[in-house]
């Protein structure tokens, strides 16, 4: 890759030739990654790719009127015709009054280093002999873990630009790495599969091998002999890795898109209790090292810890400039989603949340799209363990829970503290007082 002064250059390029072309204003994002992924199945190597990638991305603006195109030549020649390209586009596109650069005193002039950047120095040898230890580790672990779908390595680096006509320019370096394993059991009534990854900025804050594949095995294995359920209702229990959904029906619900447009089940909640009195969510993207903290967003756009929900009401929504301006509100720093959205914890630990439901379905897995932003209707296929007396029964298959999302946030009896970091959206396990479970 070239150097961070070349990659400058090409964005101060940008916005000196969109001005001497006639733009009254202009944006640009550049992208510039590398990476690896080793992949083995069976013992055998599967895929080994490297990918080297960057991107650039101009907007300008004609008064109100606005046009983007994009390159990956960082060469003059190729920057002044893309600026072209995007200055022809916007003389034929309509004015709107709420398009234009974010407010100058919302960007992100003085920001922190939040220790993003962590390299791997993994060569393809070494990536695809992790692989195949964390395979063995899955197969080794049961004799009915009869097949698998692979374990995959990854390291992945990058550089992120953006600059805008304020005079703002903005970049900050990224790492990403990860493990997967995914694995089938069988026996005489069927095959099951499931899988386990770890992820993480630092390649030191990995799952061992043997921990990742010994995982991926145990959830397999604990799935075989899954039966239906009667239809009923019964409380439900969402693991971290479904409940991370349940919360992303939310963030989706206050998003300024779906507001401004009316396509939404919680227009108009701003102030509103939504949830139980004692739920707390913020969002806290300057955690060092997490993996959904950045310094700011994608429009430049300072990012800063804030509460979205208190004592069970909306404290604000999730908005980028444009959304914002739709709705006579300021952005949040929202430009490309949430960063360290988290569901604090009700202080119950998992054991605790199955003593207390006593009777019930834990969810593992979700299949389908069967939600509807609009109404807040939710219907999906799920799997999972049936719970009795505060202890599990057999698992749990071909199933559909179904309820309303505003119902099932006003249910939320605990939230657990075995919270999930893999992701920009944070929580525990999530119990709800009852749903609709179809089955037999």
């Amino acid at each position: 890759m070239q150097d961070k002064q070349a990659y400058l250059d090409a964005i101060q390029l940008v916005l000196d030739e969109a001005k001497a072309q006639g733009a009254s204003a202009c944006e640009c994002a550049m992208g510039v990654e590398a990476g690896l992924s080793a992949s083995v199945r069976l013992g055998e190597v599967e895929t080994l790719e490297y990918h080297q990638d960057k991107g650039l991305g101009i907007t300008v603006y004609l008064g109100q009127s606005k046009g983007s195109a994009s390159t990956s030549d960082l060469s003059a020649d190729s920057i002044k015709q893309t600026v072209s390209a995007a200055c022809g586009i916007a003389k034929y596109t309509a004015a709107d009054e709420c398009a234009g650069l974010p407010e100058k005193d919302r960007l992100a002039w003085d920001y922190p280093d939040l220790d993003l950047y962590h390299a791997w120095d993994v060569q393809a040898e070494q990536a695809l002999e992790l692989a195949k230890e964390c395979e063995d580790h899955a197969r080794a672990f049961d004799k009915r873990i009869s097949n698998s779908e692979g374990a995959t390595t990854s390291s992945h680096r990058g550089n992120h630009f953006y600059a805008n006509s304020h005079g703002f320019i903005g970049h900050y370096p990224s790492s990403r790495h990860s493990v997967v394993c995914s694995v089938i059991a069988q026996d005489e009534q069927g095959m099951q599969r499931d899988y386990w990854y770890t992820a993480s900025r630092n390649p030191k804050e990995l799952e061992s091998m043997r921990q990742i594949g010994e995982t991926a095995a145990k959830r397999a294995v604990a799935r075989l002999n899954a039966r239906q359920l009667p239809t009923g209702q019964w409380p439900v229990l969402f693991t971290p890795d479904t409940a991370i959904g349940l919360v992303g029906h939310f963030i989706r619900g206050i998003r300024g898109g779906s507001l401004y447009r009316k396509t939404s089940f919680l227009l108009d909640s701003l102030g509103e209790q939504i949830f139980p009195d004692w739920i707390h969510m913020d969002e806290q993207p300057h955690i060092k090292a997490a993996l959904g903290s950045a310094p700011f967003d994608s429009e430049g756009v300072a990012t800063q810890s804030r509460d979205l929900v208190k004592a069970g009401v909306v404290q604000a929504y999730v908005l980028d400039t444009y959304s914002a301006r739709r709705l006579n509100m300021e952005t949040t720093g929202n430009a490309g989603g949430v960063h360290n959205l988290t569901l604090e914890s009700s202080g119950h630990s998992y054991e605790d949340l199955l003593s207390q439901m006593g009777t019930g379905l834990i969810v593992t897995d979700l299949m389908g799209q069967g939600v509807n932003n609009v109404t807040g209707t939710y219907s999906r296929g799920a799997a999972g363990f049936w719970l009795e007396n505060g202890e599990i029964q057999f698992p749990v298959h071909e199933i559909t829970i179904a309820s309303n999302l505003k119902e099932m946030f006003k249910g939320i009896i605990a939230v657990g503290n075995d919270m999930d970091h893999r992701r920009n959206i944070r929580t525990g396990s999530i119990l709800v007082d009852k749903m609709t479970i179809a089955g037999e």
